[in-house]
């Protein structure tokens, strides 16, 4: 009989270039910390084959469901995600069991010439396939005194580079942490200030998942664990529940953590959500101190759902409904 604790551990993945790197990476993380070897086992899932908008088909979910389902079937150990792919209400027979140090949450620029965002031309072609970044990168054309147009695009890192590098687009706008998993950013012309465009709650971050039953896998997964990334983005992701949108919708969530002398005394959260032309943005900001344990999340879930509130309260409630581009 062979001994378990040495027989390959099964990561299922997506089957995408940056979803390979990222899993990748995590595979040999969990070679280090097991000392078990790790196959990537590819997986597809209907966001990859369907060339509609993600806000068509579903938005959030379409990448995880088949990943979860091989889960649930025991096909696969374990399941690497991008944590903004992630539905918010986690099944309860699946654990999130990890939440590693997250990589840069903003956006980047890629335009042609090297330009950034203000040297853009009035009327430049601006692709994206979220409607959170529509509405920030028109608002902020707006207060520049010029328009953009907002070209809905899909597919991956290197179709959507390509359609500048062709000239079909003025510039893409792309998650800097998959830039960087792939070796890319510094083909970025412009890191995007949170303070102009908001990222996605838990952009940047990654998901560690596995059956909740397999407590000694999911104990063994959770030293990849970092209890300042969870907090962040539980804030971010309650945010989000609370407005009860998916990320077809145009909310955009980022948690800062200040951390005092090792330990993480305060959080700020801002949010805003926005119509697709920009016309109409609620942006919201709290403050609020966190416990000495971080393993207590009922702190930046209540920081979510209040912010969430005020938003509802300012208006946001009626720019939800935009979800078709």
């Amino acid at each position: 009989m062979t001994d378990s604790t040495m027989s390959p551990l099964r990561l299922g993945t997506r089957r995408s270039k940056l979803a390979m790197a990222q899993s990748g990476q995590v595979a040999e993380a969990v070679r280090e910390l097991t000392g078990r070897p790790v196959d990537l086992v590819e997986i597809t899932t209907y966001g990859d084959t369907s060339r509609e908008h993600l806000a068509q088909i579903g938005g959030t979910g379409v990448f995880v469901s088949a990943l979860r389902d091989a889960l649930l079937a025991g096909e696969i150990d374990f399941a690497v995600h991008s944590l903004k792919d992630l539905p918010t209400a986690q099944p309860a027979e699946l654990a999130l069991a990890a939440i590693p140090v997250r990589e840069d949450p903003r956006d980047a620029l890629i335009a042609r010439d090297g330009l950034t965002f203000e040297e853009l031309p009035d009327g430049a072609r601006v692709g994206t396939g979220s409607p959170r970044r529509m509405a920030q990168l028109n608002a902020w054309a707006r207060t520049l005194g010029r328009r953009i147009e907002t070209v809905p695009v899909r597919g991956n890192v290197d179709t959507r580079i390509g359609f500048v590098e062709k000239g079909e687009l003025d510039a893409v706008v792309l998650a800097a942490a998959g830039l960087t998993r792939i070796g890319r950013i510094e083909e970025a012309t412009q890191l995007l200030s949170p303070d102009v465009v908001l990222p996605a709650p838990g952009q940047g971050a990654l998901a560690i998942e596995c059956v909740a039953a397999n407590a000694h896998l999911v104990a063994s997964l959770a030293e990849l664990d970092d209890p300042v990334t969870r907090a962040a983005v539980t804030a971010e992701r309650s945010l989000l529940a609370a407005l009860e949108a998916g990320c077809s919708a145009p909310v955009a969530a980022l948690a800062d953590l200040q951390v005092d002398e090792q330990a993480v005394t305060e959080m700020h959260l801002r949010g805003v959500v926005g119509t697709l032309d920009g016309t109409t943005l609620v942006q919201l900001s709290t403050t609020g101190h966190v416990p000495a344990s971080l393993d207590d999340e009922s702190v930046p879930l209540r920081m979510g759902r209040e912010l969430a509130v005020e938003m509802l309260a300012k208006g946001a409630a009626g720019l939800m409904g935009e979800r078709a581009l």
